[in-house]
């Protein structure tokens, strides 16, 4: 998959924010475990849109 990164120094305050939703969300590591099994968007295009 390709990436573009505006700035790659912000990666590690990155990387400790999905630490902490991972340990904190239990939610999270339930549904990341059976979506990897059941694969249920495979073949889906989803997109997303922020407003700020």
């Amino acid at each position: 998959m390709e990436y573009n990164i505006k700035n790659i120094k912000f990666s590690p305050e990155g990387k400790a924010k999905i630490e902490w939703a991972l340990s904190n969300m239990k939610v999270l590591s339930v549904i990341r475990e059976r979506f990897s099994r059941e694969r249920p968007l495979e073949g889906v295009k989803i997109g997303a849109c922020l407003h700020v």
